[in-house]
């Protein structure tokens, strides 16, 4: 878990890092995130400032207009009323997000999304999914837009998670790129940065890992921008840590995909692992300047 105490123009006045007690089950989970609300409240207050509002933001299927957390294979919950739970154990009014969503949405603002009408943000971390803008606005239905890691690019691939075969995130995340060297030589390596720096060494394992990876990003990000006619595509999470030696063969893999549709530039989020944290103070401070009318209250009521 990530958090952060910020002021109005986003700059963060304090900040936290804390594991997820993710093998303790839902109910822990719920309990350290409030937990870590109040500890940020109480630093606020320390510092003789006012908490006006919080911003949560999780991964899964995210309601946003309902404000539920629908569901997550990795936290394990289903139709939580996430918001409205944490409100009534902070005190604090709550606006609940996607994290991936609320990660596009602060590179739209800040980050290497700027400026773009048509923008696609796909986070590679222990998972892919993807925030999507469309003509500036971006896009929910209901929760389940951008799904990206659950796109089949390989039928008869590994089982994933959730019940299908072949999805791109049993190929193309960072977890996946590391448990594929690993399978492949029998040697563990810590993450994907580990097999990054493998294959700058031209180590041929990683090199052959590394190229499966790509060409099922490419494959992926070729028919969304064919669907989307996205102008810019901003790589983050844990593999884009990688830099060069995932953009330059990811826009080579694209050049080679796509024909008529417009040609996306490719780049490199820039706020790096803190675009969740970010887009969660932003969908508070939208929430203080009335833009989000989903908040849900102290009380249980919206505001």
């Amino acid at each position: 878990m990530k958090g952060a105490l910020f002021d109005a123009a986003l700059r963060p006045l304090a900040t936290l890092h804390e594991p997820t007690p993710r093998s303790a089950g839902p109910g822990a989970v719920v309990e350290a995130a409030a937990g870590a609300v109040r500890r940020l409240a109480g630093q606020a207050a320390a510092q003789g400032l006012e908490v006006h509002h919080a911003g949560v933001v999780v991964p899964g299927v995210v309601h946003e207009r309902a404000q539920l957390a629908v569901h997550s294979v990795t936290l394990g919950w289903r139709d939580l009323p996430l918001a409205a739970t944490l409100a009534a154990r902070t005190a604090l009014p709550v606006t609940l997000g996607h994290d991936v969503r609320a990660g596009g949405r602060a590179e739209a603002a800040l980050g290497a999304a700027r400026g773009a009408r048509n923008a696609l943000f796909v986070a590679l971390g222990t998972g892919v999914a993807a925030a999507l803008v469309c003509d500036g606005e971006p896009v929910r239905a209901r929760g389940h837009a951008g799904e990206l890691g659950h796109l089949v690019v390989d039928p008869d691939g590994a089982p994933c998670r959730c019940g299908a075969r072949g999805c791109l995130e049993t190929v193309a995340s960072a977890s996946a790129v590391a448990a594929a060297y690993t399978a492949r030589t029998g040697a563990s390596v810590t993450g994907a940065a580990d097999v990054a720096e493998l294959v700058r060494r031209g180590d041929g394992a990683a090199r052959a890992v590394w190229r499966r990876a790509v060409d099922a990003l490419g494959t992926a990000l070729a028919a969304s921008v064919t669907l989307l006619g996205s102008e810019r595509v901003v790589l983050g999470g844990g593999l884009a840590a990688a830099g060069e030696l995932l953009l330059e063969p990811v826009r080579a893999g694209l050049a080679e995909r796509l024909t008529f549709q417009p040609r996306p530039s490719v780049v490199a989020a820039a706020l790096g692992g803190r675009a969740g944290c970010v887009g969660a103070g932003l969908l508070a401070w939208r929430a203080v300047a009335g833009h989000a009318g989903d908040a849900v209250g102290a009380n249980g009521g919206r505001r």
